[in-house]
């Protein structure tokens, strides 16, 4: 039978009009991308806008020095494109140099994580291929909130507050950046970054001379990879400084690192599912995952794809296990048995697995000729550096075992009357990754956390690979067009939460706001993608919302469950287009009372 949205409600209507449509994770950046729509920009100018707008009003959840990636189709070709905007490991990122440093993991703080930088040559590469705008037009609404001002996030401030005594004793260029006053702002406050302002003029500047508005938005590239910012960045980062390790290490990335990325396109990776296809990164993403975990749920029952009942809720999370242990075993910047993964007969072996009760192991499948990486399954982990000393700025800043929400990343959804449309996931750089750089107002990310030191791992760090990332939009069409953009920061839980959303719209009928309002859940009985890499197992968190009936029959099945709270999980935004009516639709996440979605 269909399982259907009883007593379905939303916290806000679902937008609908026959204009566009935009959603964020942060209201002023979907204000900002929708005014680009309001006069005349298209998708790919609006999303641009925003993004770098959302650089500066979400500086503790991603920054110009991290990476994104997006899934988009255009007006004139509705194949599902991939923007690549994850930069690789140094060529002085080697294994064996980390473990001379005496390390047993990446860090997940300091420049020893750093991947090259890849969002800001990403978002400028799309504008100059489909956007139709002005550099300067795009970028002018960042560069006035840096400038001018906006009034700061409550969690801004708490962050800042949380890394206040790394700041003051170990990194002081980024004290003087987000405490000048000698404390974290606070909520409301006006807070300005001239000096990442003056970042953009240059790019800006740095096209004055060209003819074409191709060639005016290719020279702001090479200024980015090649000039003041490369050369600020390795300069400063190659003075020892702290990391998560708790000991003090160099950065390894060069100016010809900086100069050797290019951003580009990529074939999605698609899985059919009930009439739908939906559209992910590639293995060097986690997002064939969830293709891996809708082609494990496609050979069962509806009822058994109900995330709000116990039946539901296990089957799920015993599919994501399944799943994400494949992406541990297999996927990397390498080449990876995805067609074999994605495959009826090896879905079919991997739903055999599911049983009454919750597995606590790592379970990867067999691949014929290939050999399943296992990595070390940690429960716990203190680097002896820093044993009694917690490192506040390590890992990601995101939903933690617990359920606390420390964090995230940032995410923004645009569709246009023309029928333009993307989904895109920025991340990395956020204000605790690294040192300040002097002068740019912003830091690098982390994301070589993903890697492994451990040899013969996909995803072992190696110069010149990217990293396994988990930033992971999403693209669903239906007859071969686009009818949603999808995505939700949340590290691990990305597309766990956006796995949700698509069972509760596609099999069951909800709107989109429903879907997102429903209440959610995930597993962290997976090897954790960020440092220090722990994994809880059986875990499994829950908002409350789902129910005391519900959560008591996943306890007695086995989960070992973490309560949540009633709106603590979920990031989701999205935007909807219905290529019959002409019909827009944008929804976003109410929880954190952060994320808006507008049109008309």
């Amino acid at each position: 039978m269909t399982y259907t949205p009883a007593g379905a409600f939303t916290t806000r209507p679902t937008l609908q009009g026959t204009f566009g449509m935009t959603a964020s994770t942060h209201w002023l950046a979907t204000a900002s991308a929708q005014a680009v729509l309001e006069r005349g920009g298209n998708a790919f100018d609006a999303a641009v806008a925003g993004a770098f707008v959302l650089h500066v009003v979400e500086p503790h959840l991603n920054g110009p020095g991290g990476d994104m990636t997006g899934v988009f189709t255009t007006a004139a070709d509705s194949t599902p494109t991939v923007l690549m905007g994850q930069g690789p490991a140094p060529a002085g990122a080697t294994r064996e140099h980390y473990l001379a440093e005496g390390l047993e993991l990446v860090p997940g703080a300091g420049a020893l994580a750093a991947a090259v930088p890849g969002a800001v040559d990403a978002w400028l590469l799309l504008l100059r291929d489909h956007g139709s705008w002005e550099l300067g037009e795009v970028l002018a609404y960042a560069i006035g909130y840096a400038r001018n001002g906006h009034p700061v996030l409550a969690r801004v401030g708490t962050t800042i507050a949380t890394v206040a005594g790394l700041f003051a004793e170990h990194w002081p260029s980024s004290a003087a950046l987000w405490m000048p006053d000698g404390r974290p702002p606070a909520a409301g406050e006006i807070i300005t970054n001239e000096a990442y302002a003056g970042v953009l003029d240059g790019l800006i500047g740095a096209g004055s001379g060209a003819a074409t508005r191709e060639e005016r938005i290719d020279a702001a590239r090479r200024e980015w990879r090649t000039g003041a910012v490369a050369s600020a960045a390795v300069d400063f980062l190659s003075t020892p400084h702290r990391h998560s390790s708790g000991t003090d290490h160099a950065g390894v990335i060069t100016r010809r690192d900086f100069a050797g990325f290019a951003a580009g396109y990529e074939p999605a990776v698609t899985y059919a599912f009930r009439g739908h296809t939906i559209a992910k990164t590639g293995p060097w993403g986690q997002g064939p995952a969830l293709l891996q975990t809708l082609a494990i749920l496609d050979g069962l029952p509806d009822d058994h794809l109900d995330p709000s009942t116990a039946l539901g809720a296990h089957t799920i999370l015993e599919a994501q296990k399944l799943a994400i242990a494949d992406r541990e075993a297999y996927y990397g910047d390498a080449a990876v048995p995805l067609e074999y993964l994605l495959s009826e007969e090896y879905a079919a072996q991997r739903r055999a697995l599911i049983g009454e009760r919750a597995s606590t192991e790592f379970r990867p499948g067999s691949v014929p000729g290939h050999e399943p990486f296992l990595p070390p399954l940690r429960t716990e982990y203190t680097p002896p550096a820093a044993a009694g000393r917690p490192f506040a700025g390590a890992g990601e800043p995101t939903v933690s075992r617990t359920g606390e929400t420390r964090g995230d990343t940032c995410h923004i959804d645009v569709v246009d009357r023309w029928g333009n449309m993307i989904s895109a996931t920025p991340s990395g750089g956020w204000l605790q990754s690294s040192p300040a750089i002097p002068g740019l107002g912003f830091c690098l990310g982390t994301r070589l956390q993903m890697t492994w030191l451990e040899d013969g791992a996909p995803s072992t760090l190696r110069p010149g690979r990217r990293p396994r990332t988990t930033l992971t939009p999403t693209l669903v069409l239906r007859d071969g067009d686009p009818v949603v953009a999808l995505g939700s920061p949340g590290g691990d839980q990305q597309d766990q939460w956006q796995l949700l959303y698509l069972l509760r719209t596609i099999v069951g009928g909800y709107t989109p706001q429903e879907a997102i309002d429903a209440p959610s859940l995930h597993t962290t009985s997976i090897p954790g993608s960020f440092w220090p890499r722990i994994w809880e197992p059986g875990g499994a968190v829950v908002e409350d919302r789902l129910g005391d009936g519900v959560i008591s029959e996943l306890e007695r099945r086995g989960h070992t469950v973490t309560r949540a709270g009633d709106w603590a999980l979920g990031r989701l935004s999205c935007v909807t287009a219905d290529p019959a009516t002409g019909v827009l639709q944008a929804a976003a996440n109410p929880r954190g009372a952060q994320g808006y979605a507008a049109g008309r």
